[in-house]
């Protein structure tokens, strides 16, 4: 099992003495964004969040320009960039690793090229030309499954054996990487909740994700926050998925994430505090 995670200029202990999950925090540039209203939509307040973020004890910032909520239509790849690279050139000298969540390889490129310390891709970068856009630089990866497309990918996903066909996918994904020559310390692996999947589903891969680590070897990065898989058992709005999301972030550490994406920085950075104390060495 892999300890350690190359995250651009950034490292981090995974397991052994004194390594914790990590909190990645979310940044959405998007005037449409299905959890905050594009409230970060400005460069003003996108740069005031972020700071916040790393008052809380964030660990990664994940910028994103391009909404992928269920039903989302594809964004012009030249107003992804006209949202994304001004907070990034803004953000880089911060002191925490930045990620850019995108699976345009144009984006892959001019983040990398403006600083950013990891690329989030959601399409697994199977895009024409994602890999060479990410192969050559020291940037971390994430490796996401998703059924479908988020405009379509939520009206009728089917799985004969949804947690064996996303292990059987990210492997794939992460045996053609390797073959292109990106080293396995810089990826990790997302299962996708919410990506095309049941809320059954969302939950069968959730208790599998010690399962899905121990078969890929990677680093798990858990995104549940104030998703549907939450609202379906709380019966909660989006805004008022703040406990549910905690659970979610917990159970995910317990089973094994290394990574959970979260709206809510503070307050899950907290809930980490508290659960490893009760988890520590005697």
């Amino acid at each position: 099992m892999r300890h350690y995670f190359q995250v651009g200029r950034f490292g981090f202990q995974l397991h052994g003495q004194g390594a914790q999950a990590l909190v990645m925090g979310i940044l959405n540039i998007t005037p449409d964004s299905f959890s905050d209203a594009g409230q970060f939509h400005s460069l003003e307040f996108a740069l005031s969040r972020a700071e916040q973020m790393i008052a809380d004890g964030v660990d990664i910032i994940d910028i994103g320009g391009e909404s992928s909520r269920p039903g989302a239509p594809p964004l012009p790849l030249q107003e992804e960039l006209q949202r994304v690279m001004p907070v990034l050139y803004a953000l880089r000298d911060c002191g925490k690793p930045l990620s850019v969540d995108t699976y345009k390889p144009q984006v892959m490129r001019e983040a990398i090229l403006a600083g950013a310390d990891m690329i989030n891709d959601i399409n697994a970068f199977r895009a024409p030309g994602a890999i060479a856009a990410v192969r050559d630089s020291d940037c971390a990866l994430c490796i996401m499954h998703m059924q479908s497309v988020p405009a379509t990918m939520q009206d009728q996903p089917e799985y004969e054996d949804v947690v064996r066909e996303v292990i059987d996918f990210l492997r794939e994904r992460v045996e053609t990487m390797t073959a292109a020559g990106i080293d396995r310390e810089r990826l990790c692996i997302d299962p996708g909740f919410g990506f095309g999947k049941t809320v059954e589903q969302n939950y069968a891969l959730l208790r599998a994700t010690r399962h899905l680590r121990s078969e890929l070897g990677l680093p798990v990065l858990a995104g549940l926050s104030r998703k549907s898989m939450i609202g379906a058992v709380t019966g909660r709005p989006v805004e008022q998925r703040l406990a549910g999301s905690l659970a979610g972030a917990l159970v995910a550490v317990a089973q094994g994430a290394e990574i959970v994406r979260v709206h809510d920085v503070a307050e899950t950075v907290d809930a980490l505090k508290v659960w490893r104390m009760a988890h520590a060495p005697v």
